[in-house]
């Protein structure tokens, strides 16, 4: 079993629990109005989406802040910090800037998710130290020098040797999220086969917590609502404890709430009955 935590709530996840929504919407890459507000050093935006997603039934916020010619460091602490005011979920701190990560750790009342350390021999040597003085749990990237693995098998060798490095710095694998690595298939048809047979892989080969970032697969296409749900569901029966998604579309959740029903993860349809009467599926 995994734990994160806020000041003011503990989530536990991974066996048999039902699937953590991660809120992907705090992240300026493609959202003009948050880049620009962040620009400016202005948090009201960000703080608005926070608020969005999580009455939408985020259990996480994943936190992204990066922005051109940005003091990141100091954004992400700030960012922590009116979070921290503003919801009561835990946090996945997502920088590739581990001086940033420093300060937002610091900064953080609770168990946050750091996302994100790599099979890369630099970050490993960075992240982990780092992650384990703070006693956070790491989504790890199965990808290392040689950029992104076409190939599941590849994906588990650089996963397995990432748990073992973690291993290492006194890290246990039930504080390690392996990101399973959704990339467009609008570019590469076998992007989605391959995500959803590394989550089949790292799940029983590893026996860790598993993670895909669900909009990814659609980047580029029409409909992309109806891809993501799909993708979901599929990836839930493969073995996905995580989903990074938009919890504001209901299609998604819809989706996942069902996949976690079906897959036996939610005792008696608890969670499921609960969003339906929050008028979140039909």
């Amino acid at each position: 079993m995994t734990t994160v935590s806020s000041a003011r709530r503990t989530l536990e996840f991974g066996s048999g629990k039902p699937t953590i929504l991660i809120g992907e919407r705090i992240n300026p890459t493609g959202r003009r109005k948050l880049a620009d507000s962040l620009a400016r050093g202005d948090f009201e935006v960000l703080l608005s989406e926070a608020k969005r997603q999580v009455e939408a039934g985020a259990d996480v916020l994943d936190v992204n802040v990066y922005v051109e010619g940005g003091d990141e460091p100091s954004l992400l602490r700030e960012a922590v910090t009116r979070l921290m005011e503003a919801v009561d979920v835990p946090l996945c701190l997502d920088s590739a800037n581990p001086e940033a990560l420093e300060v937002a750790l610091a900064a953080y009342s609770g168990r946050a998710l750091v996302n994100s350390v790599t099979g890369e021999d630099q970050s490993l040597a960075v992240v982990l130290p780092l992650v384990k003085r703070y006693q956070a749990v790491i989504v790890a990237l199965p990808l290392d020098e040689g950029g992104i693995p076409t190939d599941a098998g590849l994906r588990l060798h650089i996963a397995r040797r990432i748990v073992e490095a973690a291993a290492g710095h006194g890290i246990p694998s039930t504080d390690i999220v392996i990101d399973c690595l959704a990339t467009a298939a609008a570019v590469d048809p076998r992007a989605a086969s391959v995500a959803l047979e590394t989550v089949r892989l790292v799940s029983t080969e590893l026996g860790v917590n598993t993670l895909l970032g669900v909009s990814n697969v659609s980047f580029g296409l029409p409909g992309r609502g109806a891809i993501n749900a799909c993708f979901a569901g599929q990836a839930i029966a493969a073995g996905l404890t995580c989903a990074i998604v938009d919890p504001t579309d209901p299609g998604v959740v819809q989706a996942v709430v069902a996949a976690d029903l079906l897959a036996g993860r939610d005792e008696y349809g608890r969670r499921y009955l609960a969003h339906y009467r929050k008028g979140h599926t039909k």
